[in-house]
């Protein structure tokens, strides 16, 4: 059982609370000294501690790709690309086609992944550098409110948690959650970064959007250059390894957010090849085709480690993306990365959990990337911490066919231009079949509204023709807006 559990909630408070303060200090020592203290204090209080993993506290893989569209995958529909490691993934487990990213950028939900809060709440809204211009309407300018363009120290993430539960965390890849600027009175960027967020390894974690290079040497902050040539997504595979072998023995949570595929495209020049003679329908560009085989591959070595391991039957791994696609064909989908239509929030999400998940079985049940939080808490037994305010629900229930969710609705807010600059400022919901998009105009705001069981590709808006459909969706959107204190775009003539 977990040091943390055994405390008494009094030492838990103390504990919670000088950790935080310790958070904004960099001086290692200190970190240690009082994890030290703590530990002591808990054995003094609790002496029946159990040695090893348990083995019905399952170890913990989260797998986030990076710019990965909904199609992207043989086992999601593109039969020209070859996937195995991702397809044998899906077949021992749950495959969700109605998965949704907390946003049609990255940042936004990497912080939601971390606190289990939407990106509204969070006011982290847009990726970390972000823009404030873009689109405009004839005769007005849309503003952009102040977003955050970090995670606070202060936040609890779903790593402090686990740690707090006996879990060894350890994290590799793009972090993306420490870009800081002067102005934003924030901590060093160093500061921000995955070790300091509840995590005990870091490889590659720092403020960067996209690699300088997926060949060594990288140049990526927390990842030495490995030999010249190396390709990241191998190397990542190989920081993944080390950690579970190193921690076999006790709990882990593993977080491996991939820096593919997002740009610059490069892949192995052998697999660039083998697309260029696909090339077609699905492989439009065939480098970032070699990109996505390239990432299976690597996911593939881990996988293979856990089953080396003898892990594999104690380990819930979860594979999803961060948002849709960049420059990449989404048909039937409509847009891409940075749009709320369906191509730059729809993703895919695998999820397998042997003993749970007997069989493999398809869902249609909207998710979203906040559940992914509540579920990993709950299948390890956490209560949600009391200062974050849970905007997902746990699909434990789901994940073995007992229940759906206990929700009616999914939300999106996003006051703010993409780095492409294309996009209008909206917010969505989606309820049932149903998905209304308020896109933020000049005097007054404009709704659509799309049926997704009959219309995937949001061709057909209904907003006029289902008017009380349109305005009880309407009411629920702006009551969330108003619940969750989201920040609306700033109107000026």
């Amino acid at each position: 059982m977990p040091v943390f559990a055994l405390m008494p909630d009094e030492l838990k408070s103390h504990y919670r609370q000088t950790k935080f303060t310790l958070k904004r200090s960099a001086e290692p020592m200190s970190r240690n000294w009082i994890t030290n203290v703590v530990f002591a204090l808990s054995l003094i209080f609790s002496p029946q501690i159990v040695a090893g993993q348990d083995q019905k506290t399952p170890n913990i893989v989260l797998i986030m790709a990076d710019d990965l569209g909904w199609k992207d995958l043989h086992c999601y529909g593109n039969e020209r690309l070859d996937t195995p490691s991702i397809d044998r993934l899906a077949k021992q487990g749950v495959q969700f086609s109605s998965a949704y990213s907390a946003a049609s950028v990255c940042t936004p939900t990497r912080a939601a992944l971390m606190t289990g809060e939407a990106p509204a709440r969070l006011k982290i809204t847009n990726h970390a550098g972000g823009h404030t211009g873009g689109f405009e309407l004839p005769g007005i300018k849309l503003g952009t409110p102040h977003w955050n363009r970090y995670l606070p120290l202060a936040k609890v993430t779903l790593a402090e948690q686990l740690r707090e539960a006996g879990y060894a965390t350890g994290f590799v890849g793009k972090w993306h959650l420490s870009h800081r600027r002067k102005s934003d009175g924030a901590p060093l960027e160093e500061e921000l970064r995955p070790e300091h967020q509840g995590f005990d390894s870091n490889a590659g974690g720092c403020r960067f959007g996209g690699p300088p290079s997926y060949f060594s040497p990288y140049k990526i902050p927390a990842l030495a250059d490995g030999e010249e040539g190396e390709y990241l997504p191998d190397r990542c595979a190989d920081e993944c390894c080390k950690f579970v072998k190193a921690n076999q023995s006790k709990p882990f949570f593993l977080c491996w957010w991939n820096y593919s595929v997002h740009y610059p495209f490069q892949a192995p020049e052998e697999l660039i090849e083998k697309y260029k003679k696909r090339k077609g329908p699905g492989i439009e560009n065939p480098t970032y085709a070699a990109m996505i085989e390239g990432m299976d591959r690597s996911i593939g070595q881990l996988l293979d480690k856990l089953d080396e391991l003898g892990l594999s039957e104690n380990t819930l791994v979860i594979f999803t993306s961060d948002n849709g696609p960049f420059a990449a064909n989404v048909k039937p989908l409509r847009a891409e990365k940075g749009y709320l239509y369906e191509g730059g929030i729809r993703v895919p999400m695998i999820v397998r959990w042997p003993g749970t998940i007997e069989k493999y079985w398809k869902s249609d049940c909207p998710v979203i990337t906040m559940d992914i939080h509540a579920t990993i808490l709950d299948v390890c037994g956490v209560k949600p911490d009391p200062s974050n305010t849970p905007d997902g629900v746990s699909l434990k229930g789901l994940l073995s066919q007992q229940e759906n969710p206990d929700r009616d609705a999914i939300y999106f807010h996003y006051p703010n231009y993409a780095f492409h600059k294309k996009n209008r400022m909206g917010s969505v919901i989606r309820s049932g079949d149903y998905k209304l998009i308020k896109f933020y105009g000049a005097q007054e705001d404009v709704h659509e509204l799309y049926n997704l069981k009959d219309d995937i590709g949001e061709t057909n808006d209904l907003a006029d023709e289902k008017q009380s459909i349109r305005d009880g969706l309407i009411v629920k959107l702006d009551a969330w807006l108003e619940e969750t204190g989201a920040q609306l775009p700033l109107r000026t003539e």
